[in-house]
């Protein structure tokens, strides 16, 4: 990936436990960790990690599986991509890079992967955001006509091995970039060079499959995962952010769910954004990571 987004900022490749993740590295003082979702990779963050980097050290990872990190096998139980697997991988890397304590802001896939590093190493985890999510087991137990519709792709991603993979590679771009404009409107929404990346890396097959498997992890080990935490709570103070126009906000009431789920809880929707409201709106969504951190 080009460097134009990360100016001033370190690239490394770190092994951990199960995987070699593709990270950068830039800024000075408190540490916080960047993670994005699907189908995206650290890109993402490119309005957001330069600018929060005044002030703070910023790793913006590539999560197990998706942009230029490595794609371990799944299993048969698909833990090669549960959450606990992808939230090992950051706190290694985050121990490695010398951050024993960090925050940790997490957007859809990342923002799953954050909430499990919150639970299984809430020694570390200083501060917790996530945005534009309900916590997976919620969605799970409380599927309805909007959600199953609206969320197509958990449903059709979680089908055995190869149905998804095969029709999806029959045209990948077409898949990707209808997932990009569902949730998140026109695709001029996005820099054409973060869409570039986002393109280059879900033309790789392996890629493609590592990602689905994270869906399959998310309706069998995780939900397992969840049920045996079903009564631990997140003690961090914990952000709460979603976009005013995305599914999110119409399907839950966003803080009243993460209540149930930490004890410390605050955030807002974001205007004239839906679910990609990091792209969508950076500077709305900057000011309030800023002032939670």
């Amino acid at each position: 990936m080009t460097n134009s987004f990360f100016d001033g900022f370190d690239q490394r490749r770190i092994t951990t436990s199960g995987a070699e993740i593709n990270v950068r590295v830039g800024g000075a003082g408190p540490p916080v960790l960047l993670l994005h979702g699907f189908p995206q990779t650290h890109a993402m963050w490119h309005e957001v990690a330069p600018r929060l980097a005044t002030d703070h050290t910023v790793v913006v990872a590539d999560l197990r599986g998706y942009g230029d990190s490595s794609t371990p096998p799944a299993g048969d139980d698909h833990a090669g991509y549960s959450f606990r697997a992808m939230a090992r991988d950051q706190y290694e890397v985050m121990r490695q890079l010398g951050h024993p304590f960090f925050a940790v802001v997490g957007h859809d896939r990342g923002a799953r992967t954050a909430h499990r590093l919150a639970l299984d190493h809430a020694e570390a985890v200083t501060k917790l955001a996530v945005l534009d999510i309900a916590p997976t087991r919620h969605v799970f137990s409380h599927t309805d006509k909007l959600m199953a519709s609206t969320y197509y792709h958990w449903f059709f991603l979680i089908q055995p091995y190869d149905l998804p993979e095969r029709l999806i590679g029959n045209d990948a771009k077409y898949f990707l970039h209808s997932a990009l404009g569902s949730f998140g409107g026109a695709l001029d929404a996005y820099d054409p060079r973060a869409l570039a990346e986002y393109e280059r890396c879900f033309d790789n097959a392996e890629t493609r499959h590592a990602m689905i498997e994270d869906y399959r992890a998310a309706a069998s080990i995780d939900l397992e995962h969840d049920e045996a935490d079903a009564d631990r709570r997140l003690s961090q103070p914990t952000l709460v952010l979603w976009g005013e126009t995305g599914a999110v906000g119409r399907m839950y009431e966003p803080l009243e769910v993460w209540r149930d789920y930490a004890d410390d809880v605050r955030g807002r929707a974001i205007a004239d954004a839906g679910h990609f409201l990091v792209e969508q709106q950076p500077a709305d969504v900057l000011a309030e990571i800023e002032a939670f951190l």
